[in-house]
């Protein structure tokens, strides 16, 4: 690593089980590897980390090996699964209770199914968010990540997205693909839990756009299809 360089946290979900679907679940492959070459490619260092530390697992559909072939095409996660190098970063995760986040420039939370489980509600979690969104450094939550943002405070006890806007997994988004695997398979919607806060606003872009919100260091994803956009504006805050 280079001491000058800039420094990324990227926060990935743990392995859980989906209480709906009993499912295997954790992160989704593309919103780790495609914001992580976009941090690369600006010359930053990356570290990933997890709630718990170790090993850790995506989701099936993210996987571009996986026999749904609904990944097939992604092919920056299949270059990242197959180099030993980059495999390794999460096999053996740090534990995120025990870096020093004065050491980060920005914190990037990377979403999946297993965010809605590891994140929301996780007292580390939350610390993180509230203690680089305080610091001023861009704070950025992708997809089902942003389930965090539901119950995370700053250090008043308010809200973090009080008076804030900000985007997440859409309704209409959980419908579409409930609908294609003929079951529910979130716990929650984030956009009708959100809707229900009080002097927040949560705002959606089109059905798996691109979609992206900053709103000063808060910088928030849709879903899956938002991570390359949502690094860049990370970029261009460290940058501006």
């Amino acid at each position: 690593m280079s001491d000058s360089a800039k420094k990324i946290l990227m926060v990935v979900s743990n392995p859980a089980v989906s209480g709906q679907t009993g499912w295997p679940i954790g992160f989704w492959w593309g919103e780790l590897t495609h914001p992580y070459w976009e941090f690369v490619q600006a010359g930053y260092d990356i570290t990933i980390a997890s709630p718990e530390g170790g090993a850790l697992a995506a989701d099936a559909y993210s996987d571009p090996e996986d026999a749904s072939g609904f990944s097939a095409s992604d092919f920056v996660s299949l270059g990242f699964k197959h180099s030993s190098q980059h495999k390794g970063l999460i096999e053996d995760t740090a534990k995120l209770s025990d870096l020093n986040l004065d050491d980060f420039d920005a914190i990037f939370f990377v979403g999946g199914q297993g965010p809605m489980y590891t994140f929301r509600g996780n007292p580390d979690v939350e610390a993180a968010v509230r203690s680089m969104y305080e610091a001023g450094k861009p704070t950025a939550l992708m997809c089902h990540a942003t389930s965090t943002l539901l119950e995370a405070k700053d250090s008043s006890g308010r809200l973090v997205v009080d008076g804030k806007r900000w985007t997440g997994f859409s309704a209409q988004e959980e419908e579409y693909v409930d609908s294609a695997v003929g079951q529910r398979i979130q716990p929650f919607l984030i956009e009708e839990l959100a809707r229900a806060i009080p002097g927040t606003t949560f705002v959606v872009g089109p059905m798996f756009a691109p979609h992206v919100v900053r709103d000063g260091n808060l910088i928030t994803g849709q879903q899956q299809n938002s991570g390359v956009a949502a690094a860049r504006v990370v970029i261009e805050a460290l940058e501006g």
